[in-house]
């Protein structure tokens, strides 16, 4: 059952889906199949802590007793249930999205010509459109869906009155210009990092058309406005202020999703400009995940990612906000995977302590943490070679950098981390070997330091040089 696709998405269901799911399978109106049921009960208690994978040939005795193995009679079944399975995430799907249903519904009914059931939907869904609390692109396409099925209603039973097709141009208009300025702030963020480069169509018609309406005021658009001139402008630093006050001012009215999609835009656009060399957009990026925080739209499903929690830690430390440091790791590690958060509070508490200067306390974090995650693991080898050279412990150095040389080539699947961390070891190597007094040789480092293409720490060792 190994590389099952069935089991892995019984693996990716909770507790509550799992039961629901079960629900769903002995219904008769979707399933009639006994032996689908079984199965599902079969998968579903391997599923449990400590409970090893059936094999095919255990699962097909246990749903066919005293009968041979039919492995093409059990990949039948198996099909049978992997299709249920996918009818139901589809289900829920549908059943969690109140305007979709509400909307098919309305459609329904007008196609079967039950006019007043058609009006009492319709009349729902314009309400329940008034009230939401979004005002984002879907917002707009949702009222353009709503007077498109009013317009396909009124056309066809009263000919003689006015039909709606301005209020229909309006939402649609809306729905284009913010999903167009969404998706091209997306296309730039990527082009960013990966080099690519996309066509952006009718864009400049677009941006044209938004200043001469004055629709930059809505937040669907103008947020995203802002946030594109912030990426093509960047010298211009009041587009990032626009971006950031609509963020800040608007971000109640966007779904949890979007918003945080938003916050990571603005937080790449800062760790660009930092890059670039300016410096006071380390603040910015600090501020934004301090709020993003607070509005706790960085957690997927209440977890974290552990990724962003050393993001946040790093800048942290690094803005000297030591304090809150701690706070955020007593708040937030519960957060973290299960499997993921011992590891990582200990690794970060430890760095905590490093740049405290309390060397002793970050040297027993490290010593009694075990870290499985390769990445994770360099990275506590090189703040461990950081404490060494601070606290002049050079024969454990000089232990250290022969061990973590061997340990990374050895280690085939780091991609581009293996050359950080080789030219770690061997520039750090170069810098016990440089004489304090020799400022040639100390120059001619910094200048070897500087112009290695991958080096992990290239800040540190160019500190230390200093």
């Amino acid at each position: 059952m190994q590389n099952s696709r069935l089991l892995s998405i019984l693996l990716a269901l909770s507790p509550d889906e799992l039961r629901s799911l079960r629900k769903f399978l002995l219904s008769p109106y979707f399933n009639q199949r006994a032996d689908v049921v079984a199965l599902f009960d079969l998968l579903a208690t391997s599923l449990k802590p400590g409970k090893a994978e059936p094999t095919k040939e255990a699962i097909c005795q246990q749903l066919y007793p005293n009968e041979p193995y039919d492995d093409q009679r059990l990949r039948h079944v198996m099909s049978f249930l992997n299709k249920l399975v996918e009818q139901f995430l589809a289900h829920e799907a549908v059943g969690e999205n109140g305007h979709f249903m509400q909307l098919q519904l309305a459609e329904s009914f007008r196609r079967r010509n039950l006019p007043e059931h058609f009006q009492r939907s319709l009349i729902g869904l314009k309400k329940a459109h008034e009230d939401s609390p979004f005002r984002h692109a879907d917002h707009y396409w949702e009222g353009y869906e709503i007077q498109l099925q009013d317009y396909l209603f009124t056309a066809t039973t009263r000919r003689a009155t006015s039909l709606n097709l301005q209020e229909i141009g309006d939402q649609l208009d809306l729905a284009y210009l913010a999903l167009k300025l969404r998706q091209t702030c997306v296309a730039l963020s990527h082009q960013a990092v990966f080099k690519a480069d996309y066509d952006f169509g009718l864009l400049p018609e677009v941006l044209g058309y938004l200043e001469r309406e004055n629709l930059l005021e809505l937040p669907a658009i103008g947020v995203y406005y802002h946030c594109y001139q912030a990426l093509v402008k960047p010298s211009e630093l009041a587009h990032f202020q626009g971006f950031k006050r609509m963020l800040y001012q608007h971000g109640d009215d966007v779904p949890v999703s979007e918003i945080r999609d938003l916050y990571l835009l603005a937080i790449n656009i800062c760790i660009r400009r930092y890059n670039e060399g300016s410096a006071g957009f380390l603040e910015e990026e600090f501020e934004l995940y301090k709020a993003a925080l607070e509005k706790k739209v960085l957690l997927v499903n209440g977890v974290l990612s552990r990724f962003t929690y050393q993001n946040v830690v790093t800048l942290a430390l690094v803005l000297g906000e030591f304090e809150w440091v701690e706070q955020f790791l007593s708040n937030y590690t519960q957060h973290l995977e299960r499997r993921f958060r011992e590891a990582n509070h200990s690794f970060n508490l430890a760095r905590l302590e490093y740049f405290r200067h309390r060397y002793d306390r970050a040297l027993d974090l490290l010593q009694k943490s075990d870290y499985e995650d390769l990445l994770l693991n360099l990275s506590a080898k090189t703040l461990l070679l950081k404490i060494y050279y601070e606290t002049a412990e050079f024969n454990a150095l000089d232990s250290l950098l022969d061990s973590m040389s061997n340990f990374v080539r050895r280690k085939k699947a780091i991609g581009y981390h293996r050359d950080n961390y080789l030219n770690l070891v061997k520039l750090t190597k170069k810098l016990l070997q440089t004489p304090h007094g020799d400022k040639e040789a100390r120059a001619k480092l910094a200048n070897e330091i500087t112009e290695t293409k991958s080096v992990a720490e290239r800040g540190w060792l160019l500190e230390k040089l200093e």
